[in-house]
């Protein structure tokens, strides 16, 4: 026998690689997104914590996707804790949404046109010129 073989023949994965994935999927039946949180049971304190997806599978624990980790709900008299992972983008706020609207106005402002030119003139040649087109909307609820 040679060092590839085994008394059954080559070594073979039993499962095509095409099939598995190494890409963590949702622990939810019929949910294949990919898991961004994990979850564990404390029984004894009768608490559900979620939190970043963990570095390794565990068999107590259950990895959820992104909808099914905001949809969490615990049984009644249940806590849910859910934890924060500090090296995580944070998602952009209203102030930061706010600031990068300020700079889009300050790039489109005109600066010093010259006063034998007309402004009509200034805006063919140099697009940022142009008065600004984002508008603030209000929201919907």
């Amino acid at each position: 026998m040679t060092s590839g073989e085994s008394r059954r023949g080559p070594f073979k994965s039993a499962v095509p690689s095409n099939v598995v994935s190494p890409v963590r999927r949702c622990s939810r039946t019929a949910c294949g997104r990919p898991a961004v949180a994990t979850l564990t049971y404390v029984y004894a304190d009768s608490t559900a914590v979620l939190g970043p997806l963990a570095t390794y599978a565990e068999p107590h624990c259950y990895d959820l996707c992104a909808e099914h980790s905001d949809r969490l709900t615990a049984p009644r008299g249940w806590e849910v804790v859910r934890l924060t992972d500090a090296s995580a983008p944070a998602r952009p706020s209203g102030d930061d949404l706010e600031a990068l609207a300020n700079a889009v106005r300050e790039a489109a402002r005109p600066h010093d046109v010259p006063a034998d030119s007309d402004a009509s003139s200034a805006r063919t040649t140099n697009p940022a010129a142009r008065r600004g087109h984002l508008r603030v909307l209000r929201s919907p609820e």
